[in-house]
């Protein structure tokens, strides 16, 4: 019986999103596997398109029915395990089967059809023809070979190929098709002894032939350092038949030369020892689980999930560790390779695609038992996965901000209940949510109430600024805190400031009209960053010349308020001559090891200070830093956003946590204008179960997250007006829909509103606020007004997602 294959196809439309039916002809017939991917023809025109193959059924001959063009992949990159959880995916977070596929398979192995275009020697001209057509032939007319159809387009000027394309359609061209890899296996080529030793052998190709002898194989570029030859002394071997040549795959390891030495054994205190044993009893039972680690910073929480790591890859399954950010992946790298040496993978998006890829295949072919990395990992290949552990867990990173709009703990639930084994949370600040469930009894609570190495919590300072002001010569230091730094220098003691503000000044007005320089494609005010002496947008990348007039009146842009941690770094250099300072943000770390370099160099004491953004507030340990200054503790309070007390809290005792991790003690310095908030003061206490009491309560009232799901309804266009009227049509259709079909569904709807950054990218931007439940049924209300409002959209550019983690009102 013939087969056909159920294919998901890219860049499908939502409306149009399906398993597509498509003939597998006779020569895929056994190779072809779910999990790989095909070309298919694709609409009227049947353009070439990349699909995923997600099942494959005996089906009577159809001669409609379209067939595969091409098998992209000889072997399966995605797993049963993986294809289930696309069409998860796409059911729950409102997002094509191919949109998730790209989740899981590497950019690197994107493929494209690659069109050449030659004169057909049979065409007989039949019409006029237009001058871009006469061009093209002329062009062509003067080409010995076949030209891409990118080279000719840029050399005429075409902004597309669609003269190329109506050509080709009239006969007058003739087309070739190539499949073009993004990116290609690295190889090497290798060189092995085939041939008996011969006597007409000159004296370099003799030394040649006893290397291989000796080693057996080697690569060409080895043969010819240690035979001291050039590669034609090894180039005449081969064509004498005395060696032959064979490429070998190599993987791009950007941590190949970083492996650390096997560490010390881990000894674990009692209540660490209590804590593993409460893990290993939940572990041994093979059944799907979710324990929450809650301890306080410094509790030793990573030698605790280390050791049940250890456990679980001695029983020959897979380990996957989350980490929030780029920021903490070195320090848990070292720890992990400490352990595991070279079967650690690494996977977060500073590698370049190739060293991603590379990574990709050592975890599918089970050479690498831990991965460790950021979101992105959650959907690494690894087959008998036996734990997963999510660091940090209550971080926002964990959540993807753009299509499609997943979390990585919900998709390390979907895994963990799919393999039956445990999901590991740890935290100091867990989320509410996570706590909440841990509290009744759905979560195993496993806490570590003291620090590891025996050392105090840090003594906790709160300055009121609004009293006692700053000190002379800056805009941000209060001379409390300057005094603290100072005392710390002459003790040859480490400090930490956090500002969560990146760049020089964070508002530029203008001198005449006091209005503020704004980015012209986001509604937000631009950033003065001195490194570059220009005005920046932080969410589309806009940069305008610091000398710009204003878009107003046309005066100069010379008020200049707020602070980031520029000018923060150049105030500490001037109070402070003396001090090695070093500024850690986004602007000094672009590059791959960038973290891994500067925070190396910080513990190795090249550093006195260092001031940076929340990247060093979290998961770091340096047991000289004795200091921590907080700064611009308000502006966190206060957005707008129902999470804004719960994030206050956590970052506030993440970073008083880095102080004092050693015999040393500790001080932090907590800057403020509201120095009586209780999330403040509880915080500096590091009294998480206080917090967490205020803040269900204040959830229960107002109806927030756990008590419900908040999910929002988005609409953008790049129309002001459209915008508006579409989110309006879509409140209208929901409401319809709701009440005839789904009446006893429990939703409240805020809105239609604007998004608190209203114009982002050149696009506007509003919402419909839905607190429900996330269910089925809930989502199927989601699916038919979404179809509906497709059905009677009046403008193209509208666009409307939906996203059910939605939490910044």
């Amino acid at each position: 019986m013939p087969q056909v294959a159920q294919v998901a196809v890219d860049k499908a439309t939502s409306s149009f999103d399906k398993l597509f039916t498509y003939r597998v002809p006779r020569e895929m017939e056994g190779t072809l596997r779910p999990g790989c991917r095909v070309m298919v023809p694709f609409g009227a025109g049947n353009r070439k398109r990349q699909g995923m193959v997600f099942a494959l059924a005996e089906a009577a001959e159809d001669a409609t029915l379209k067939p595969v063009s091409a098998q992209l992949d000889e072997n399966p990159v995605l797993s049963a395990e993986l294809l289930a959880l696309s069409k998860h995916l796409r059911d729950t977070v409102f997002c094509t089967y191919y949109e998730a596929v790209r989740l899981m398979v590497p950019a690197a192995l994107d493929t494209k059809v690659e069109h050449s275009y030659a004169l057909n020697p049979d065409w007989e001209e039949d019409g006029a023809l237009s001058a871009d057509e006469s061009l093209v032939l002329g062009y062509l007319a003067h080409r010995r070979a076949p030209a891409r159809e990118k080279a000719v387009c840029d050399a005429l000027g075409f902004a597309d190929e669609r003269v190329l394309r109506a050509l080709y359609e009239r006969g007058a061209l003739v087309r070739e098709e190539e499949l073009r890899r993004r990116v290609l296996d690295d190889k090497i080529t290798m060189v092995r002894l085939c041939g008996e030793e011969g006597a007409s052998m000159t004296q370099k190709q003799r030394a040649v032939y006893e290397f291989l002898q000796e080693c057996g194989t080697a690569s060409l570029k080895e043969c010819c350092y240690y035979a001291a030859v050039t590669r034609a002394v090894v180039d005449n071997m081969q064509k004498k038949g005395l060696v032959e040549y064979y490429e070998r795959e190599v993987y791009r390891n950007p941590y190949r030369d970083r492996v650390h030495k096997a560490g010390e054994e881990i000894v674990l205190s009692g209540e660490q020892q209590q804590a593993l044993s409460a893990l290993e009893e939940i572990q041994k039972k093979g059944e799907y689980a979710v324990s929450l680690l809650f301890g306080v910073t410094g509790s030793g929480k990573t030698q605790v999930f280390l050791k049940l790591a250890q456990q679980v890859v001695k029983a020959g399954r897979g380990v996957l560790v989350l980490v929030p950010e780029i920021a903490l992946t070195p320090q848990t790298i070292g720890k992990f390779q400490c352990c595991f040496g070279g079967a650690v993978a690494v996977i977060h998006s500073a590698l370049s695609l190739g060293e991603r890829l590379d990574e990709f295949k050592r975890i599918r072919r089970g050479e690498a038992s831990v991965v460790v990395g950021t979101r992105s990992a959650v959907f690494a290949p690894i087959e008998n996965l036996g734990l997963i552990i999510i660091d940090e867990e209550q971080e926002q990173s964990y959540k993807s901000e753009k299509t499609p709009r997943f979390h990585a703990r919900d998709v390390a639930k979907w895994r963990a209940h799919y393999h039956s084994t445990q999901l590991l949370l740890a935290s100091a600040t867990p989320s509410v949510e996570s706590y909440y469930q841990a509290t009744n009894g759905k979560y195993a609570l496993i806490p570590l109430r003291g620090r590891y190495t025996g050392s105090r919590l840090p003594d906790v300072y709160i300055i009121d600024t609004a009293a006692e002001g700053l000190a002379a010569g800056s805009s941000v230091l209060s001379q409390r805190l300057c005094d603290e730094l100072y005392h710390n220098l002459q003790a040859g003691e480490q400090s930490i400031l956090l500002l969560n503000r990146r760049g020089y000044h964070t508002l530029v007005k203008c001198k005449d009209c006091s209005e503020v320089a704004r980015c012209p494609n986001c509604s937000v005010s631009l950033t003065y960053h001195s490194a570059n002496d220009s005005l920046c947008c932080h969410y589309c990348g806009y940069i305008q010349p610091r000398e710009s007039p204003c878009k107003e009146c046309g005066g100069q842009l010379t008020r200049w308020q707020g602070a980031g941690t520029q000018r923060v770094e150049e105030e500490l250099r001037a109070l402070y001559p003396q001090a090695r300072v070093l500024r850690m943000d986004m602007d000094t770390t672009m590059h791959k090891f960038s973290h891994e370099e500067y925070f190396g160099r910080f513990a190795a004491h090249e550093y006195d200070i260092m001031v940076g953004t929340q990247m060093v507030a979290k998961g770091l340990n340096f047991p000289d830093v004795t200091l921590v200054g907080v700064l611009g503790t308000d502006q966190w309070l206060f957005s707008d956003d129902f999470r804004s007390f719960e994030r206050t809290f956590g970052l506030l005792t993440q970073v008083v946590g880095r102080a004092g991790r050693s015999e040393k003690r500790g001080r932090a310095f907590v800057q403020t204008m509201w120095s009586q908030n209780p999330v403040i003061e509880q915080a500096a206490a590091q009294r998480y179960e206080q917090f967490f009491a205020q803040e269900i309560g204040t959830r229960r009232l107002g109806l927030y997250p756990p008590f419900c799901d908040v999910c929002a309804l988005g609409v953008t266009s790049p129309d002001e007006e459209a915008a508006k009227a579409a989110s309006q049509q879509l409140s209208a259709i929901l409401g319809r829909i709701a009440a005839q079909s789904y009446p006893d569904l429990p939703l409240r709807v805020l809105g239609p509103s604007d998004f608190a950054l209203y114009k982002m990218g050149g696009k506007y931007r509003r919402k419909l606020i839905l607190k429900c439940r996330n269910n089925a049924r809930t989502r199927a209300l989601l699916r038919q007004v979404l179809a509906a409002f497709e059905e009677q959209k009046q403008k193209k550019k509208v666009t409307v997602f939906v996203d059910m983690y939605y939490d910044n009102f």
